[in-house]
């Protein structure tokens, strides 16, 4: 595949942070595409985290999420210092990160948004998460994303 190169993976390359970039097919039916991820690169999906746009208090925020679980809007709200969240707009999520739906990263998105990385990444040597588009996914450390990303580390997980 042509253009492997995203605001993500440049942004990582140019902080010189120790990543891998994986690539896989991606397909449209999936009906996840965190566990689509997972299962193409062989790793246990907790080690997978989607990357969710969310409004608390009017405030657009990202929360960055193992793809087994589902995003806890109250701890994330809480995290924040914020009352109350909901999921964003998608539209609204996609022209604030410059990322596609379904591709969205924590990394290198076009308005530095306040982030949240659950807890559980610290579990992991290395996380997964996307690198800006469908079918690429970034492994680096839960410290150089939460670093990178300036992520408030919080359990805002909730198990399915």
């Amino acid at each position: 595949m042509a253009g492997k190169g995203t605001p993500a993976t440049a942004l990582v390359a140019r902080q010189k942070v120790t990543h891998r970039v994986h690539e896989y097919t991606h397909d449209p039916r999936a009906e996840s595409y965190g566990a689509e991820a997972a299962e193409a690169l062989g790793v246990p999906a907790g080690r997978v985290f989607k990357t969710l746009v969310a409004e608390v208090d009017g405030a657009l925020t990202v929360a960055v999420v193992p793809v087994t679980a589902s995003l806890d809007l109250k701890a994330l709200a809480a995290a924040v210092g914020g009352k109350k969240a909901a999921m964003a707009d998608p539209t609204a999520a996609e022209r604030a990160t410059g990322y596609v739906r379904g591709g969205i990263s924590p990394l290198g998105q076009r308005k530095r948004l306040p982030t949240v990385l659950d807890t559980s990444a610290g579990e992991y040597e290395t996380v997964y998460c996307s690198a800006g588009r469908r079918g690429l996914e970034l492994e680096l450390a839960a410290a150089d994303l939460a670093r990178l990303t300036n992520a408030v580390t919080a359990p805002i997980a909730a198990t399915d």
